[in-house]
């Protein structure tokens, strides 16, 4: 059985400390309003027509957690940098480690099914199976969703316990006479690999999968519209090319997330190391870069927000003395 042990190796100034903590709550406050917009846009919808579309369940869910999960990687940077005696309590590390897992997963779960939903009505295949999913996901998609949670509750859950164990030693200060607290935390890299490999690599399988089949028919499509064209500009090879780009941002932006995501989890780095930052910053950027590609590319939520950016703006002149 591999174990790593991961102890901090300086402490951080207060002024770095407030740098991390501004640029990672900006980063989860973008994230947070710009799902805020998608979840409320959608609950309207479904308030208004007492129905809402397949995507737009999809959305609804996908920024639910991610509000949730920015709340809670807020909280969690608050805590592990200002209060790290209370953070590095075992019942409380595991609490905020299963926390952040299981909403990780909601989050990975639901974009994968946002890629795969999108996949199978927009691209353009022959399959007798294709044509057979893309007449039936709409009905499938809400028990998918469910079983979403369900699975990342079970991990969760299921490896909740043997994975993490922190470790704390007192050590003198030199040329004084108190004693200063250094956390150990040592992970089981057997049980952590097993549940990245089950809990995390399915759906970004399913999303790379998603993702580069949809690439592909969207290309296809477009270069035969190209050989087509009589010179002139077409809308139509262009929201392709739009989509094409799109999907290539979604894809990368997910599978730096989930290598972050799995770096981050096994403690490999120190835990005030650069690497270890950079990680949170980047598992903090992915759902606010991701909300706002969708708003950018989706055409009932762009409109909205042109819609409403007027509004903003009189409300905060009114603001302003």
């Amino acid at each position: 059985m591999t174990e790593t042990c991961n102890p901090p190796e300086n402490e951080l100034s207060p002024f770095y400390i407030l740098s991390i903590l501004t640029i990672i709550g900006t980063e989860c406050i973008v994230g947070i309003i710009a799902n805020g917009f998608i979840m409320a846009i959608n609950a309207a919808e479904w308030i208004e027509n007492k129905a809402v579309s397949t995507s737009g369940r999809i959305l609804f869910f996908l920024s639910l957690s991610r509000i949730a999960l920015q709340s809670f990687m807020m909280l969690e940077i608050t805590f592990s940098s200002t209060c790290p005696r209370f953070y590095n309590e075992e019942l409380i590390y595991d609490m905020f480690k299963v926390s952040f897992m299981f909403l990780n997963h909601c989050s990975l779960w639901f974009a994968a099914w946002l890629s795969f939903f999108y996949f199978v009505k927009i691209a353009d295949f022959s399959h007798p199976l294709f044509l057979k999913l893309k007449w039936r996901i709409s009905r499938w998609m809400p028990q998918l969703l469910w079983l979403s949670v369900f699975i990342s509750l079970g991990y969760s859950a299921l490896f909740s316990k043997d994975i993490y164990t922190v470790y704390c030693n007192n050590s003198s200060i030199p040329s004084s006479n108190s004693t200063k607290k250094k956390y150990f935390t040592e992970t089981n890299m057997v049980n952590l690999a097993l549940l990245y490999n089950l809990g995390i690599f399915i759906p970004l399988t399913m999303f790379i999968f998603a993702a580069t089949l949809l690439i592909i028919s969207l290309k296809r499509h477009t270069l035969h519209m190209e050989s087509n064209a009589t010179g002139s500009r077409d809308p139509n090879m262009e929201a392709h090319m739009g989509a094409i780009k799109a999907t290539s941002y979604f894809l990368i932006l997910y599978i730096f997330n989930a290598v972050a995501l799995f770096l981050y989890m096994s403690n490999i780095f120190d835990v005030n190391s650069f690497w270890n930052i950079l990680c949170r910053f980047i598992m903090a950027a992915y759902p606010a870069g991701h909300s706002i590609l969708l708003i950018q590319g989706n055409p009932g939520l762009r409109r909205a927000w042109k819609r409403l950016q007027p509004q903003v703006h009189l409300y905060l002149k009114e603001q302003t003395p």
